[in-house]
């Protein structure tokens, strides 16, 4: 890689070992993924924020690194495993409680906004079409990809954190017009299209897909739809971008029978024990539609609806949280349902939730069962 003369110092050492090792980080991932240099990001947003995903090993790193690092650009970070204004209702133990907020805080330490967020596109200004970012969290980097016209790869946690401390990433891959071309287009022939069906249509596309896939017979994409699409797309593979309408190359099928296989290989239950939404979180607007559809109703089970801590202030003021409340769901910031600690196999069986991705997620990472249906079907057949 031809780096200029201040990357090769701080390389070498000459302006810290922070700043070394995470030019070392981004210089491996560049002569991985053929980059000819390193170029300037705006923006990062950070995954391992979790005390599940990163353990001891992780918070200590954290710790080590927060004492001299500071964060370079706008850093942003993703959820962590539960929400603080609400963790003593929950039955974890101190250690997970005393991890979290020392990640928390080396985080915040270094510079972060905490956003505690999946959904950054959502809940952020945006910068011009065509600013390059880094993004972590897949699902983010999928929409800033190819709804907010943003240019990033799909980072992992220790790349994007190279990017924060540096405000650099390599030059590959999406980040290279020709990449973005896709070359297969997958057809959906499904006539299901609701936010499930394109979660699915998603996970199937992350399988099949290189690093961009084009997506036809869809006409236009609700916000709802199109976040379950990005998480589907993210949980299963490497695919880090769609367009909409035909590319060149091959054109496969997504019709019922491959929908409903897909569906069969993630929901191992015919019911559950309690209610899960919110992955990725929901912003204003999926509140908004939540409670019109409750519309008086009450669950017949625990339900957990999280959230980005951004819209918290709007939700009160508009009245969702109350309704929502009033209909006996539970409103959770700062947390979502992948890999939190708040759903645990020794009180639950099995969960019922509208995502994709929590699906894989609940029952790879949290070994619980699930009965995975759209956000209709919940509230037709799991409120009274």
């Amino acid at each position: 890689m031809d780096l200029t003369k201040d990357e090769e110092a701080a390389l070498k050492g000459e302006q810290g070992e922070t700043l070394a090792l995470a030019y070392r980080v981004l210089v491996a991932v560049g002569e991985a993924t053929n980059a000819d240099r390193l170029l300037p990001v705006e923006w990062a947003h950070l995954s391992g924020i979790n005390y599940n995903t990163i353990g001891d090993a992780g918070e200590e790193f954290l710790a080590k690194l927060s004492n001299d690092a500071k964060f370079k650009i706008k850093t942003t970070v993703n959820p962590m495993g539960f929400d603080f204004d609400t963790v003593t209702r929950y039955d974890l133990n101190d250690e997970f409680i005393t991890k979290q907020k020392s990640i928390k805080n080396s985080y915040e330490k270094m510079g972060s906004i905490s956003s505690f967020s999946c959904i950054p596109y959502e809940i952020f200004d945006l910068p011009k079409s065509g600013t390059h970012v880094s993004f972590a969290e897949s699902n983010a980097a999928i929409y800033a990809n190819s709804i907010s016209k943003l240019k990033t790869n799909k980072e992992g946690a220790f790349s994007a954190l190279a990017s924060a401390l540096t405000g650099k990433s390599p030059f590959s891959d999406l980040r290279k017009d020709e990449t973005r071309n896709p070359n297969l287009t997958i057809r959906m022939k499904a006539d299901k299209k609701d936010e499930l069906a394109f979660g699915l249509l998603g996970y199937y596309a992350g399988k099949v897909a290189g690093s961009s896939v084009a997506i036809s017979g869809v006409s236009e994409l609700d916000r709802r739809s199109c976040k379950s699409l990005c998480a589907g797309m993210g949980t299963s593979g490497a695919c880090g971008m769609f367009t909409l309408g035909d590319a060149k190359g091959e054109t496969i099928d997504f019709d019922k029978r491959e929908m409903q296989k897909t569906h069969d290989e993630l929901n191992t239950a015919d019911s559950g024990d309690i209610i899960t939404l919110g992955s990725p979180q929901l912003g204003l607007d999926e509140i908004s539609d939540l409670t019109g559809m409750l519309k008086g109703r009450i669950f017949k089970k625990r339900c957990m609806v999280f959230c980005p801590r951004a819209i918290q202030e709007q939700t009160r003021k508009f009245g969702y949280a109350k309704e929502i409340e009033r209909a006996g769901g539970e409103i959770l910031y700062d947390c979502c349902i992948c890999l939190t600690p708040l759903i645990d196999k020794k009180n639950v069986d099995g969960v019922i939730t509208n995502s994709v991705k929590g699906a894989y997620y609940l029952r790879t990472s949290n070994g619980v069962d699930v009965n995975l249906k759209s956000l209709s079907q919940i509230v037709e057949e799991e409120t009274k």
